[in-house]
């Protein structure tokens, strides 16, 4: 009955019906259920104090990042997700240093800059990384200073084992999803090696079956790749386009927009824990997942690599790290010990 009403909508996230406030109306909503269920509207007669209005403090300077930093972004394409992560970085460091000129900034500054996030903030490698990158792109992208901090120090990688999951975890969840939709999601990404975004960025015309291919087209990088598609999840494909009737990207939302990337996480989560694999499952293990078996029946690596979009052999070698089929065969010395 609320599906029903005009202007409601259907929140994954909160697993619950809304109504955005410029659409709704209590008096129309109310009449329509009247009789049939209690409506709790208390909250809605409640308002909020009205804030005070704050004059800001003339005495603390504001910065802002220099215009020609965005800028640089923005003529580099570079994605959402790095122009954001850039800027974030790179005014704390303005802000470090707010009463010098950037172009007097010193390497030993800088460095004492990063001890300062290692020491005091406690970042991470990767988060250091990421100020270096963001650092950087100033001195050497926008006033094109080039190599002037080329000596500054990388944190040690740490490198990580993938977290893989079994061919029979994997079947386990696919057949654990709620519906079609959800489980064309999750068989793709295994089926095909999809990062998140990258699935969720699909349309239509990138599913090739007659060639029996996907094309990607928004890879991390903004790289492109061709990638197999399997025919059992062209079957569910078709079956699925059949129900839902999806205009434009292969996985919409309700108003045809693509399919957010909390969706799928969630989706994968409730399937893995529906399946009984109670460990904490991603979407990008179906992707190392995918890479894993690959290794393990025997395909090679440099195909595998073609399939994952990866720049070089060595990123694709960490999967030899983790595929049995290496050590499947090898006796534990404890058995030895029992045996008799």
């Amino acid at each position: 009955m609320v599906k029903a009403q005009k202007g409601a909508r259907w929140s994954q996230t909160l697993k619950c019906w809304y109504f955005p406030k410029a659409d709704f109306n209590l008096n129309t909503f109310y009449q329509s259920l009247k009789g049939k269920a209690y409506i709790d509207y208390s909250k809605l007669k409640k308002t909020s104090s009205p804030t005070k209005k704050t004059t800001p403090d003339q005495s603390k300077p504001t910065l802002k990042l220099p215009k020609a930093y965005l800028e640089q972004l923005v003529i580099k394409r570079y994605s959402k997700n790095t122009v954001k992560t850039y800027s974030s970085c790179f005014l704390k460091f303005r802000l470090f240093f707010k009463h010098q000129k950037l172009e007097t900034i010193s390497k030993e500054e800088i460095k004492r800059f990063l001890l300062h996030l290692i020491e005091k903030e406690k970042v991470s490698a990767s988060t250091q990384n990421q100020y270096i990158n963001a650092i950087k792109f100033y001195y050497e992208g926008v006033l094109g200073m080039p190599n002037r901090f080329y000596s500054i120090d990388r944190p040690l990688k740490r490198e990580k084992l993938p977290k893989v999951l079994s061919k029979a975890e994997v079947k386990d969840i696919i057949a654990s999803t709620r519906n079609l939709k959800h489980r064309c999601v999750v068989a793709l990404m295994y089926s095909s090696g999809l990062r998140r975004n990258e699935l969720i960025m699909l349309k239509l015309e990138d599913i090739d079956s007659k060639r029996m291919i996907i094309r990607v087209n928004n890879g991390k990088g903004k790289k492109q790749r061709l990638t197999v598609l399997s025919p059992v999840i062209l079957e569910d494909l078709r079956a699925y386009f059949k129900e839902w009737r999806p205009t434009n990207y292969l996985f919409e939302g309700m108003h045809g927009q693509a399919y957010s990337s909390s969706s799928v996480l969630n989706i994968v989560k409730d399937a893995a824990k529906r399946a009984g694999v109670f460990r904490r499952v991603t979407p990008h293990m179906l992707r190392h997942s995918f890479a894993t078996h690959l290794l393990e029946d025997g395909v090679d690596l440099r195909y595998i690599q073609s399939l994952l979009g990866h720049s070089s052999t060595k990123t694709t070698e960490i999967y030899t790290q983790v595929a049995t089929k290496n050590i499947v065969n090898i006796t534990s010395p404890l058995d030895d010990l029992f045996s008799n």
